[in-house]
């Protein structure tokens, strides 16, 4: 147990460091437990494929398009100030409230758009040039409250660690092992509940990252990142203030902390589903395993058509973690290319719903487990601890 990670981790006074983020099949030991049509005596599980053939295999898609990526960029940003000029029009022509709701939704639908496209930038998948990449991932990180240079560093230290139970801590979901769990005091063990409670989770915790804690560097942030925030929080505060001038201030700031309020939250909902699951892939460093945790350790999220397209894509979670360079637009080209890819975890809108209850992982079974299972091993696992 690694006291250090706990005591940084139970400072519940200090949001900065406990919030540090942003889930109905079990993918291996059941075979009846495959949503996707295929069972593992089918198709090849795609964990066991040789690095040197899925390589292979994906670096078909790997190459973005210059006219994809730009039209992408430009259609996106377009519906995004189209949706603000409509929200000014009705304000400044007193219509009715409810022409708001569709308008904020798909502002923050929007809002995930332009984040997908910023994720890519900072992978180096949506231009070739590098440069490219840099510029608009500034330009759309300040859309989307997030500091380029900085993210992408934390999120960089999450694809190589995730599934890692050694290495957890940076851009992952705070998850304590059981014993873990129960080596706490009362207080630290009230302190996990709340943040691991849905309404906490969803609710205070996605606003908060993207308004307060993306303000501020990490502790282990190096110089050029901390500048970086600087910068941001600079470009950030012109662009709320040019919108201020241009639709006023109430309606700018009113909507905007509406629009972003329900993206973050569609954000760390994303996030959520995609890397606590039944079935998902954890092990020790030791035993840890690079293909098994992109595509064991990451669910294949399949949403409707429109929210597939807010989302950019980013369902197809699995192939994402298997190859960073992959571009949005191409994940479900390359998600079709191989049945193996279909063998994963697959979650749908409705069955996502279930992986909210999810609070430990049970490291003796290597699963996540609710807080009612919990109650039900707490005598035998205290026992043990005794």
């Amino acid at each position: 147990m690694k006291k250090d990670f706990l005591e940084l981790k139970i400072d519940i006074c200090s949001f900065t460091f406990l919030i540090s983020i942003l889930p109905n099949t079990h993918s291996r030991s059941k075979s009846s437990g495959k949503t996707s049509g295929a069972t593992s005596h089918e198709v090849e599980k795609p964990s066991t494929l040789e690095v040197s053939k899925w390589k292979k295999i994906v670096s078909e898609f790997e190459k973005p398009s210059i006219w994809k990526s730009s039209w992408q960029l430009v259609s996106t940003l377009g519906l995004y100030l189209l949706t603000w000029s409509l929200i000014y029009l009705n304000y400044s022509k007193g219509g009715p409230w409810y022409y708001y709701l569709p308008l904020i939704l798909a502002g923050a639908g929007l809002t995930v758009r332009i984040f997908i496209i910023f994720h890519d930038c900072g992978h180096q998948s949506f231009f070739k040039k590098k440069k490219l990449n840099q510029i608009f991932g500034f330009i759309t990180g300040t859309f989307a409250f997030t500091t380029f240079k900085h993210w992408t560093w934390e999120h960089n230290v999450h694809h190589a660690t995730v599934g890692d139970i050694d290495r957890r801590g940076m851009g992952d979901v705070w998850t304590l092992m059981v014993d873990e769990y129960l080596a706490l005091s009362k207080f630290q063990r009230l302190g996990y509940r709340i943040w691991r409670h849905p309404l906490f989770l969803f609710g205070f915790a996605p606003t908060y990252i993207f308004l307060v804690r993306e303000r501020f560097p990490a502790p282990t942030a190096s110089p050029a990142n901390r500048k970086a925030v600087i910068c941001t929080n600079i470009a950030l505060l012109s662009l709320m203030t040019l919108g201020c001038i241009i639709f006023g201030s109430f309606i700018f700031l009113l909507f905007q902390l509406f629009i972003i309020s329900v993206a973050a939250t569609a954000g760390v909902w994303l996030f959520y589903v995609q890397h606590q699951f039944e079935g998902v892939y954890w092990e020790r460093h030791e035993h840890w395993e690079y293909t098994s945790a992109a595509l064991d350790g990451s669910s294949f999220y399949k949403l409707p058509k429109i929210l597939q397209w807010f989302t950019g894509n980013i369902g197809f979670h699995h192939l994402h973690h298997l190859s960073t360079k992959i571009p949005n637009y191409n994940l479900e080209a390359c998600h079709n290319s191989h049945p193996a890819f279909s063998n994963v975890t697959k979650l749908t809108l409705f069955s996502s719903f279930k992986c909210m209850h999810f609070r430990l992982w049970d490291e003796s079974q290597k699963e996540l487990i609710t807080w009612k299972q919990f109650k039900a091993i707490r005598g035998e696992r205290e026992a043990s601890l005794a």
